[in-house]
């Protein structure tokens, strides 16, 4: 995606296919670094072929799954040798080739300037079975067509070598800051994406949102793909019977503010299922989307401005007044893979978000009786 503008994966994503690893927007405030590309560097791009584009054209697969590279360059690409077989290593050099189901292809290409983010993040616990970080709004977890070397997951590969064995149990949106976990590979990783999947981690988010909440309720709307929507990785209301899968956020408040004149709440939420931006998509849909949020919180139209070239995320984001949306994973409370020993685990409220709401005394009523989760791999 170093065609055009720089770009985002939840932009990328919402023209192509969701869920996106991550999402938007850059909040860099503090130790902001951008690195351009080593001259000559050339980065591998894996895309494997789904059922639903079997029998694609070569050229018309990598064109739905990389929608910033026109049908004339990604034909130059093919035409140059950069594209292969990733089982065989077998060059693909023609463009009208079709794709077969299963079938996972490398794209070499250029390494883009990246956009800039904190290239840093906290260690809250470490032992031999046991990874807990604090990761920074901005930072995308997993590399993409903007990201290679600005993620996570290059970073911990930079400061703990190649086969430092840690994997991820879950993930954060781009823009989510605060509690990430990992295991060991096939080790306790395994152990711990269990739990999630069998509801035994519990998990607590803040939030800053638009308006005055002013009960603790319990939102139980069934999310699926967004009816009607030309972003293809938005979620919304849908019935079951429609594609639609159960969904429960608990919230309460905790504070009121005032951001830009109007009144906000910063709220506690608990996801009891773990759908795609469920607590975003929740809060939206109660008539509270979260301050700064990009997809949820604004009309779409802004959001296909950003996706389709029109202006910057951040031109956006300064328009919304924060460059980052306001989510918080607060704490996440898991037994120890290898111990069965409860912890739990905080992460500080940031202080960008302080600013506008500061943190109510004292920060945390305790986990015991949290939410059990089943958020395995939906970012929230």
């Amino acid at each position: 995606m170093s065609d055009g503008p720089e770009s985002d994966p939840e932009v990328d994503a919402a023209l192509a296919e969701g869920p996106p690893e991550d999402d938007a927007a850059d909040d860099a405030d503090d130790a902001e670094v951008e690195v351009e590309a080593d001259v000559g560097e050339i980065i591998e791009i894996p895309l494997e072929v789904d059922a639903a584009r079997a029998g694609l054209r070569l050229d018309r697969f990598i064109a739905s799954r990389i929608v910033r590279l026109s049908r004339t360059r990604i034909q130059a690409i093919v035409g140059a040798g950069k594209v292969r077989c990733a089982e065989s290593g077998r060059l693909l050099v023609r463009p009208s080739i079709r794709v077969r189901v299963g079938q996972r292809l490398i794209i070499e290409r250029p390494a883009p300037r990246e956009p800039a983010v904190v290239l840093d993040y906290g260690v809250i616990f470490e032992d031999e079975h046991l990874l807990i970080l604090d990761k920074p709004a901005g930072l995308p977890v997993h590399p993409s067509a903007s990201y290679h070397r600005h993620t996570l997951t290059h970073l911990l590969r930079t400061r703990l070598g190649p086969g430092h064995g840690w994997e991820l149990a879950h993930r954060l949106d781009r823009e989510t800051s605060g509690v990430l976990v990992l295991g060991r590979r096939r080790g306790s990783g395994t152990v711990i994406k269990r739990a999630f999947l069998s509801r035994e981690v519990h998990k607590r988010y803040w939030a800053i949102v638009h308006g005055e909440v002013v009960a603790a309720q319990s939102i139980e709307i069934p999310l699926g793909p967004a009816l009607g929507s030309a972003i293809r990785v938005k979620m919304g209301a849908r019935a079951l019977d429609d594609g639609g899968m159960v969904a429960r956020t608990a919230i309460r408040p905790l504070a009121a503010g005032t951001f830009r004149g109007a009144p906000v709440t910063l709220v506690e939420a608990l996801p009891y299922t773990g759908r795609q931006h469920q607590i975003r998509v929740h809060l939206a849909l109660i008539g509270h989307p979260v301050i700064g949020d990009k997809l949820y919180g604004v009309d779409e139209s802004a959001f296909l401005d950003v996706a389709e070239g029109r202006r910057t995320l951040d031109e956006l984001g300064d328009e919304l007044g924060l460059r980052r949306h306001a989510l918080h994973a607060l704490s996440l409370s898991l037994a120890h893979p290898a111990s069965g020993e409860r912890m739990t685990f905080r992460s500080a409220w940031p202080k960008e978000l302080a600013a506008i709401v500061p943190a109510p005394a004292p920060e945390l009523p305790g986990d015991e009786d949290g939410p059990r989760s089943d958020e395995e791999a939906a970012p929230t």
